[in-house]
């Protein structure tokens, strides 16, 4: 029964194809609006969510925060190099803690140079961090606890002053400095906050404090857990440490320890919600092309209303014509659906490509466009098909 009533409303369609496209255009706009919106939003998430763990795996920052005075809101103090020593010693679970300071400055090698952040740190930044050194070594505690003029180059940094050719052993100059390239980076690129994590020299911080900076300041300490140790336990472990070690009462500190999977969960939880309404206004066209649906079939049926007097006439009873513009109904939005599916995971794969983000397609929300366009059809085509099944025969054999 069905297959003979599936074959009529694809006659049906083919005799007016410009009426029938047209009324599926709406369908396939919203089903490709929702999968090209949803397909991108979880592709940002992605995104956010590596770049978030390009920062380090189970990594806590522990920063100065603000301070007050008399009521008057000022810039906290630094902490000190014995800060990151007492976490790594005292903190349970802790695998490394690594003080690191920054400064902007000149790096000059040969004919070339180029404005970078000098960061300076103890041989745990990498661990800390999660970075590899691709080629070379990375310098030892003995080298940091000596204040060794070495430095490690981050990618940027190496392509902009060597390009193709080999910078170990090297000598750059940072300001009126120079020290030696003992080993370069592993490429990272762009931070979640639109940052070049590549751009950057490593120095051992005992040179830095001695030669550059001239004190012995600490601007942020990473901690890195060990796997499987629980964050939120270290992070709180860490807090209290810092307010015995500064001096300041519970709720009134002068720092923040910040959770780095807290934080990316933050993130992702944003995109997701404002993936989840860029997808709802999108729904809204499908409900459009419903109306459109409706409207067609109305005209389908007025059109046809002496087939419809006839065929009810030689015996079909009104359920069977109910289900035969029920059916052409669903296989209009059905068809919509199915291009729109095809067109929408087209147009997401080129836009993530475009927009360098991870193309990541979602069954889900793939089934449930199709069944919800299928779903529009059986909700708009109802009406117009219980229209024509409470024909009368008699009136219907006089239409003109």
């Amino acid at each position: 029964m069905l297959g003979p009533m599936l074959r009529l409303a694809l006659q049906a369609i083919r005799r007016n194809v410009l009426r029938s496209t047209l009324t599926v255009l709406g369908i396939v706009i919203g089903v490709a609006a929702v999968i090209i919106l949803v397909t991108l939003g979880a592709g940002a998430t992605a995104k956010v969510t590596a770049d978030i763990a390009k920062l380090g795996t189970n990594v806590l920052m522990v920063r100065p925060g603000q301070s007050f005075h008399g009521g008057a809101r000022g810039e906290s103090r630094p902490f000190e190099v014995a800060d990151a020593q007492a976490i790594a010693r005292e903190v349970s679970g802790v695998a490394a803690a690594a003080p690191v300071i920054n400064r902007a400055m000149q790096v000059i090698a040969g004919a070339r140079n180029r404005a970078t952040a000098i960061t300076g740190s103890t041989a745990s930044y990498l661990l800390t961090r999660s970075w590899a050194v691709v080629r070379g070594r990375a310098f030892s505690d003995a080298e940091e606890r000596a204040g060794k003029a070495v430095c490690l180059l981050g990618n940027t940094v190496r392509e902009d002053l060597f390009g193709a050719q080999n910078p170990l052993g090297q000598r750059v100059r940072i300001g009126k400095l120079s020290c030696t390239v003992i080993g370069l980076l592993e490429a990272k690129g762009e931070s979640a906050f639109g940052s070049d994590q590549d751009d950057f020299v490593l120095v051992p911080l005992r040179w830095f404090h001695r030669r550059l900076a001239g004190n012995f300041d600490v601007g942020v300490i990473f901690v890195a857990a060990f796997p499987g140790e629980p964050t939120p336990r270290i992070q709180a472990e860490i807090e209290r440490l810092m307010r015995e070690r500064r001096r300041v009462a519970l709720g009134q500190e002068d720092f923040s320890v910040r959770d780095m999977k807290e934080l990316a969960d933050t993130f992702a939880s944003t995109t997701r919600v404002l993936t989840g309404l860029l997808g709802a206004v999108a729904a809204v066209s499908l409900l459009v092309g419903g109306i459109g649906i409706m409207n067609i079939m109305l005209v389908s049926v007025t059109e046809r209303t002496r087939e419809i007097g006839i065929r009810l006439a030689i015996g079909a009873l009104g359920r069977e014509v109910l289900t035969q513009f029920l059916v052409e109904a669903v296989a209009l939005s059905s068809l919509g659906g199915a291009l729109g599916i095809a067109i929408g995971l087209a147009v997401a794969a080129v836009s993530a490509d475009a927009l360098e983000v991870p193309f990541v397609p979602q069954l889900g929300v793939v089934l449930f466009a199709f069944g919800f366009s299928a779903a529009i059809g059986i909700a708009f085509g109802f009406w117009p098909a219980r229209q024509a099944a409470l024909l009368d025969p008699i009136e219907a054999l006089r239409h003109e």
